[in-house]
This record gives C-alpha cells, sequence and structure tokens, in this order.
C-alpha cells in the first residue's frame, strides 16, 4: 500500500499547479498526484482556447477578478521563461448594436474597479487595430490579453512538478474511498490529506467526503472553427459584448499562439461528461443523470435554459457559427471555416437548490480534504495564484 502526506487527484493545470505549491511550501512531504489518462492535460486544460484573460469580465468581489489579473502577470511570465510561444495579441471587444453600449459600459465598469488596463475606443479607432472589426459607435481593447498553446503550459508544468519531487502516476483513476485510503483501479493509497481537483468529476469525488451536497456538474460541450487564412489575416482577438448573467462569452475570434484565427466555442449541453466524439466515453448512468437533469432545467431554473439549448445546439451547424462570427470581422466566409478543431467539455459547476450556473469558483474542504468543485474559464489564466489560494485553504483547515 501506498502512503503520502498530500494526494492531488487530477493532472489538469490546476491539479498540477496546486501539487507544485504544496511541494514549494512543504518541500520534505511525499506528495502523489494521480491522474487516469496517460499524460497530463488530456480534458479541459489541454483543450481549452488558450487565452490568458486579462480580468475586466468578473465581478470586483469574485475570486476571478482577485486572481486573473495577477494569474495573467504569473502565467505570462512562466511561459518566457519556459520560452513557450506567446502572442501578445490584445483583445477587442465590440458592441454589435446600441442595446450593447450599456454592458460595454459595465465592463469599463469591472476593469477599471479591477485595475486592469483597458482603453476605451472610437469605432476608427478599434479599426486601426483590426481593420476588418465591426463595431457600433465604440469598442474596448485589452492590451494584456494574450494567447498560448494550452497544451505546452500543461507539458512544462508536468516536467516541473517531476522535477521538483512530485510523483506522478498516469493511468490511475480514483475508485472509492475509506476513512484516509483512496482506492483506485490499480492500488489503494493512504494520503494524510487530498485534494480533489479532479474536473468533470470534482463533483462525484466531493460526494464521497461529504461535499457537494448542493452542486453538480452540467457539462458543456466546447466546438471551434479553425480559418484556412494565413497568420495574421485577423491581427487580435475580436469578442462581442457578453451576457454578464451567464459565465458564457459567446461566439468570438481567437487568435491561437501560431497567429491563425478560429472562432467559438460553443457551450452546447452536453449528454454525458465525457462527451466529446462519438459513443467515446459513453456512460448510461451518466447520459440519464445529465439528461434529466437538464430537462428539468427547460422549465425550472434561474436562467433561460431552453432558450440557451437550442441557440447552443443550432451552433453544430458551421453555417451558423459562421454567421455569428461575420457580425464581429469583414470578410468572413463558410469557405475559410471548414476545420472543426478538437472539441472540449466545460465542467461547470450547477447549484441543484437555486437552478443555477456558478459563476466563480468554488471550493469545499476541511482538515481531511479539499475539493475544487467549479474551476472553469478563466482557470487556466488564474492557475497559479489560484493555487496559492486553495493551499493557503489547506493550510488554514490544517492547523
Amino acid at each position: 500500500m501506498l502512503t503520502c502526506d498530500f494526494l492531488v487527484i487530477g493532472g489538469g493545470v490546476i491539479g498540477l499547479s496546486i501539487a507544485r505549491e504544496l511541494k514549494a511550501r512543504h518541500k520534505h512531504t511525499r506528495i502523489i498526484l494521480i491522474e487516469k489518462e496517460s499524460s497530463c492535460g488530456a480534458h479541459a486544460s489541454g483543450r481549452n482556447s488558450g487565452v490568458l484573460h486579462a480580468g475586466f469580465y468578473y465581478s470586483p468581489d469574485s475570486l476571478k477578478a482577485k486572481f486573473t489579473r495577477l494569474g495573467n502577470e504569473q502565467l505570462t511570465a512562466y511561459c518566457e521563461e519556459k520560452k513557450i510561444p506567446l502572442n501578445r495579441c490584445g483583445k477587442l471587444v465590440v458592441a454589435k448594436n446600441a442595446a450593447d453600449l450599456p454592458s460595454l459600459d459595465e465592463l469599463v465598469k469591472r476593469g477599471r474597479a479591477n485595475t486592469i488596463e483597458i482603453h476605451e475606443l472610437t469605432e476608427a479607432e478599434a479599426k486601426q487595430i483590426e481593420p476588418r472589426v465591426k463595431t457600433f459607435e465604440r469598442a474596448l481593447f485589452s492590451p494584456r490579453t494574450s494567447t498560448v498553446n494550452p497544451q505546452q503550459v500543461v507539458d512544462a508544468m508536468q516536467r516541473d512538478a517531476m522535477q521538483e519531487g512530485v510523483e506522478i502516476r498516469f493511468g490511475t483513476a480514483y475508485v472509492s474511498r475509506t476513512d484516509q485510503e483512496v482506492r483506485t483501479n490499480s492500488e489503494t493509497i493512504t494520503a494524510g490529506y487530498v485534494v480533489n481537483a479532479a474536473g468533470l468529476y470534482a463533483d462525484k469525488i466531493a460526494i464521497d467526503y461529504g461535499f457537494s451536497e448542493k452542486y453538480r456538474i452540467l457539462p458543456f460541450k466546447g466546438l471551434y472553427l479553425y480559418s484556412n487564412e494565413p497568420p495574421g489575416a485577423l491581427r487580435t482577438n475580436i469578442y462581442p459584448v457578453p451576457d454578464l448573467r451567464n459565465p458564457f462569452l459567446g461566439v468570438h475570434f481567437t487568435i491561437t499562439a501560431d497567429g491563425k484565427a478560429k472562432i467559438g466555442p460553443t457551450a452546447i449541453p452536453a449528454f454525458w461528461r465525457e462527451n466529446y466524439e462519438g459513443l467515446r466515453n459513453f456512460k448510461l448512468g451518466e447520459m440519464m443523470e445529465v439528461a434529466g437533469r437538464g430537462l428539468g432545467l427547460l422549465t425550472n431554473a434561474q436562467f433561460d435554459y431552453r432558450r440557451l439549448a437550442m441557440e447552443e445546439i443550432a451552433k453544430y451547424s458551421r453555417g451558423r457559427m459562421v454567421a455569428l462570427a461575420s457580425v464581429l470581422a469583414e470578410g468572413v466566409t463558410e469557405s475559410n471555416y471548414q476545420k472543426w478543431g478538437r472539441p472540449g467539455i466545460r465542467a461547470q459547476l450547477f447549484d441543484i437548490t437555486k437552478k443555477k450556473l456558478e459563476m466563480d469558483f468554488v471550493l469545499e474542504g476541511d482538515h481531511r480534504s479539499m475539493h475544487v468543485l467549479n474551476a472553469v474559464s478563466p482557470a487556466f489564466t488564474c492557475s497559479l495564484p489560484f493555487a496559492g489560494h486553495v493551499v493557503d485553504q489547506i493550510e488554514q483547515h490544517m492547523a
């Protein structure tokens, strides 16, 4: 039987960052990280957009606001140190019509409250940054937004964690727990403290420890369409003004680390937790649970789930995706967007008592375990300072 001081479940960017932070603070402890796949970042961490967000979307009293600006700075520095290519292309946020202008003003207000560098532009000034952009009267520009290949970041963190003394056991999946013992598909591990950073399955594991009583993961599928235009055809990320009542940012243009454009993502309700393609990883019990919850939300939710579901399902059509993107930029044609990227699944936390999507990061824990229940966008950007926050919480509980 294996024994360790700290056991981290999940080898995404959050699990790796927490394991590294624990090792940095507790150098002489044994830290084991278990990852059910053959490498780290196989799910959300390696499949996300790769955008390093600036932090002006988030309510000033939120954890997202607290950690995004600092996370952007720290992850940018990490990429520079590791010589990971970074595209400092910035981001334009554009208004489709007059109705968007009050929300544009709210983003300015939040950005200033969060001490984020953000510039208010006229339409003409926006076109100086990106000649193809479309906007109504005004736009915002975030110079601190950049993009990176997320898998390269995860790979670097995996190498660093192992070099620093974190033991990573691949192909090792959590099965159940009894007191201080964690049973996996291959062995039993006795852990002094357990950190659950299992993403799509974080709620399931948390329930085994007596947490996540009012929360469940509601999976949403994210798809991107890639442009066949040459690198540099668009200069900067272009986002619409989002609906600030929900955590999704709408179909937008992302410029990848190598300068190529892609449009997306979708937020299509998934039928099971790892519902990437076809029937891969199909689990009947999960489908029945997720589908049942979705059906209930059609008539009983604190947000318009029916409208969201119908609008998102329509985005399986390339024509619909291109039509939405064409509102943001000139010269966007379906012929230039033929290739779908690798799907991702957003592990969105849902409050089953209030029937609403959780907007902020959520942690629950005690002196024996800590559970990262909601670490969706911009968790990739926030990963380094957020890991510090998680370890702070662990140490407080252990004191």
